[in-house]
């Protein structure tokens, strides 16, 4: 295996870590609001299962996006395409954090 299937194969661990993570919140049976942000406190919800389905859904999303913007890799490590998956992985983090406020928080805030 060549260096820059390995660099891919490293990004969609990444990638598949999300959804999976994705689907475990989507689909948890607990009563409990999962956290987005790393050591915040979850902002008290008014449907926590909706709230988790809703949240979940968008690591899914976050996670298939980050499989898809790491493709550039596979052209090798002196292509440029290479600044794609560089900026695609910024862009598309505020992305979800901007969907996670302004919409998902938004939303179900109590």
């Amino acid at each position: 295996m060549t260096a820059r299937m390995w660099a891919f194969v490293m990004w969609a661990v990444f990638g598949a870590a999300f959804i999976v993570l994705g689907m475990y919140v989507a689909f948890s049976k607990k009563e409990k609001a999962f956290g987005f942000w790393a050591n915040a406190k979850t902002p008290p919800v008014t449907n926590i299962k909706k709230y988790n389905r809703a949240l979940g859904m968008l690591e899914c999303a976050y996670g298939v996006v980050l499989i898809l913007i790491g493709l550039p890799l596979l052209a090798g490590q002196n292509s440029p395409l290479f600044i794609i998956s560089i900026l695609g992985a910024m862009f598309s983090s505020i992305a979800a954090m901007a969907v996670y406020e302004l919409g998902i928080v938004k939303k179900y805030r109590a």
